[in-house]
């Protein structure tokens, strides 16, 4: 007579408490929150939304293992595992078992029901069993084609498509007469399982790497990272700063459908000469912190939390900018690339679950790997095998990239200040910056060199008045015209500016630079800008006739109000932008004539709403397990205890008897009576008597709690 199958549940319940802690160490989602008893655990642990978490931490060999598993009949005996694998697959089987995705029946194995749903209907492309026999040796005088087109199929898929089964060509027909093939409507037919592990020499798999491959790339030194590394944190910090102050500035206007347009993100990368991945990498940074917003009229300006972020020191900076990215879900990379329509910067289709978990994994892999900078495909690979179901090479590039652009790497190396994040220590940033200069050096050709990087003051005050033309150990800024504007527009004068100037640099101010602040401040409001929807007034009338004639204009709708007053439909914003693009220099004025200036800190009205983070499950505590584990068997405890009618005892009874039982220190039952008169019975450890309260250890939930005596129905004995 066989034995009778052991159930999951039973399994489980039958596993040690230290065996329990590293399962609930392994799933982490099978606490939260804890199972009341053993069968809610088993129940939990089978379910698809857990399995689907369970697989997704299963590298590529313990994965091809349970796969394999799933082609075999229950109970699974070690050697026809290890006979259609490889020897290696003990070692997977014992961490299958410890993750619970597979249970023990006496020395076999067996599979948890829903798993094989998971893997799929064929597994490893593998069809289904064949009740009839086979003689494999009749392949030898089979037709022509025969063998060809069974080889086509071993490895799967295991269907074939065929016009009509009742006129299959003649090999096809023989393969069915014979039941290598196996009909499954009119127009398909299968390929028994028996006969593809026939051709596939009895294994499931081709190949099965047990081991995890090696990462490769070109060597790099740590100091030459490291020195990379420290450039490209206080370039990427200087580029944070920028965006902000441009964005206060010159505004962008969200889209309708949220985020920023394909025209502002291209104005912003020119900004800051960089590449418009790179512009929205920094902004969706500073959005994702709080540090801009898109405010309620639709202008998207940095917040106040904007202004406490540059007070901090680089290292700081940094450092906050650094653990927003580790942590969030969304990808930056996706930005403009999607196949269905436009995705945009600081819009709500970015995020993507388990993007966090493959940063972390690709900087401990740089950390295992200390100077190399790695390729691609490598990388790629390494991770295909560790997270076979998140590995995606665009996500990795991308996630190179922005390590790179952030400082965690420098030349592909990870960097020292990397992996002190990694372990929590001292980053080491602010001992490893060059000391801040207060002073540049204007050149002939109306550039500036900072010979590094500039004080936090200098640097606000030059980005107004010139933009950054490369960036290095020596920065370059680039004075004209739309720079010199910018600087008016804040309010400040041509002299001012001057003087500014020639106060800050250690090189005489060159002729050509002193002639185009003169030049452009001279024309700066000449031509001024207002509301009614828009008009332009000029004392040049010869200007004004410029503009009227001027063709690139003429979708402006532009009509002459006066011999010095032109009026326009378009609003004044958009109007000054595009006499701007076509050379002017209009300057805006208010309703009573008089200059406007720019102010020189804009600031969001409405308070930051950081986007979602698709969070992900960390490894609990092992307080928390602990506790986990005792409330587990508590509740196990209270649901064998079988429910039977409590005998009502009278109040002194009730009394007398919970003394008694407190000294004893015994286990016993109660009736009680909740707030709607319902009387359910509870399985307790009295503790002590308290102002006509009991305090009692409840075994349901393994947690201290208070019964009102009034309350209490009955008491009797536990067993």
């Amino acid at each position: 007579m066989s034995t009778p199958a052991i159930s999951f549940t039973e399994e489980l319940r039958n596993r040690s408490d230290d065996e329990i802690k590293a399962l609930f160490a392994l799933r982490p989602d099978l606490i939260s929150p804890v199972p009341t008893d053993v069968m809610a655990l088993a129940a939990r642990a089978n379910s698809a939304p857990s399995l689907l978490r369970a697989r997704e931490s299963l590298d590529k060999f313990r994965l091809d293992i349970l796969t394999a598993l799933c082609t075999l009949d229950e109970p699974i005996a070690l050697q026809q595992i290890v006979a259609v694998t490889s020897q290696d697959a003990i070692r997977a089987l014992e961490s299958l078992w410890e993750i619970a995705l597979i249970y023990r029946d006496g020395e076999r194995y067996r599979v948890t029901s829903n798993v094989r749903t998971l893997i799929g209907e064929y597994p490893a492309g593998l069809g289904v069993k064949s009740s009839k026999p086979f003689d494999f040796a009749a392949l030898e005088n089979s037709p022509k084609g025969a063998v060809e087109t069974l080889g086509k199929m071993v490895w799967g898929p295991p269907k074939g498509q065929i016009a009509d089964i009742k006129k299959a060509p003649p090999a096809i027909k023989w393969l069915l007469e014979n039941n290598f093939l196996v009909p499954f409507d009119s127009q398909t037919v299968l390929l028994p399982r028996e006969v593809a592990m026939h051709f596939r020499d009895g294994k499931v798999f081709k190949t099965l790497q047990p081991i995890r491959p090696t990462v490769e790339g070109v060597t790099r030194a740590q100091k030459s990272a490291d020195l990379a590394a420290i450039a490209n944190i206080s370039t990427f910090v200087r580029w944070a700063e920028e965006l902000g102050h441009n964005w206060s500035d010159e505004p962008p206007t969200a889209l309708r459908s949220g985020g920023l347009g394909v025209r502002d993100l291209k104005r912003t990368a020119e900004h800051l000469g960089i590449s418009e991945s790179c512009a929205a990498f920094v902004a969706e940074l500073l959005y994702i912190g709080g540090l801009i917003v898109i405010d309620t009229d639709d202008q998207i300006l940095p917040t106040s939390a904007f202004d406490l972020w540059l007070t901090k020191s680089i290292e700081e900076q940094w450092h906050a900018l650094v653990t927003l990215w580790m942590e969030t879900s969304r990808v930056s990379g996706l930005i403009g690339k999607s196949d269905s329509k436009n995705i945009a910067a600081l819009g709500p289709e970015l995020d993507r679950g388990g993007v966090s978990t493959l940063k972390k994994v690709i900087l401990k892999l740089l950390k295992d790997h200390p100077g190399i900078d790695p390729a691609l495909d490598s990388i790629t690979a390494t991770l295909t095998w560790m997270l076979p179901t998140r590995a995606n090479r665009d996500y990795s590039e991308w996630i190179l990239r922005e390590a790179e652009w952030l400082g965690l790497t420098g030349q592909g190396a990870i960097s020292t200040f990397a992996i002190a994040l990694i372990a929590q220590e001292d980053l080491g940033v602010e001992k490893a910056l060059p000391k801040p200069v207060d002073h540049i050096l204007i050149q002939a050709d109306n550039s500036a060199i900072a010979p590094g990087p500039l004080t936090l003051e200098l640097a606000n005050a030059i980005g107004t008045i010139a933009d950054i033309e490369s960036r290095g150990g020596a920065s370059v800024y680039r004075f004209s015209e739309s720079s010199i504007r910018r600087g008016l527009d804040h309010g400040q004068t041509g002299d001012q500016i001057k003087e500014f100037l020639k106060k800050i640099s250690k090189t005489p101010m060159p002729q050509p630079l002193d002639y185009l602040i003169s030049d452009v401040a001279k024309r700066h409001g000449k031509l001024r800008a207002g509301s009614t929807t828009s008009y332009l007034r000029c004392e040049d009338e010869g200007l004004i006739q410029e503009i009227l004639h001027d063709k690139r204009l003429e979708h402006l709708r532009l009509r002459k109000l006066a011999p010095q007053v032109l009026i326009s439909d378009t609003d004044s914003g958009e109007l000054m932008r595009i006499l701007r693009d076509g050379g002017y220099l209009p300057a805006a004025e208010n309703e009573t004539g008089v200059l406007i200036s720019a102010p020189k800190v804009r600031r969001a009205k409405a308070r930051p709403k950081p986007p979602r983070v698709i969070s992900e499950l960390t490894t609990p505590g092992e307080t928390l397990i602990s506790s986990a584990v005792r409330a587990l068997r508590a509740g196990e405890r209270a649901s064998s205890h079988k429910p039977r009618d409590v005998p009502r005892t009278t109040a002194n009874e009730t009394v007398d008897l919970l003394h008694q039982y407190i000294e004893e220190r015994a286990s016993l039952t109660i009736g009680y009576a909740d707030s709607n008169g319902g009387v359910s019975n509870r399985l307790i450890d009295p503790l002590s008597i308290s102002l006509g309260t009991l305090v009692a250890r409840d075994h349901a939930t393994g947690e201290i709690a208070h019964f009102r005596i009034p309350r209490i129905t009955g008491v009797s004995p536990a067993n």
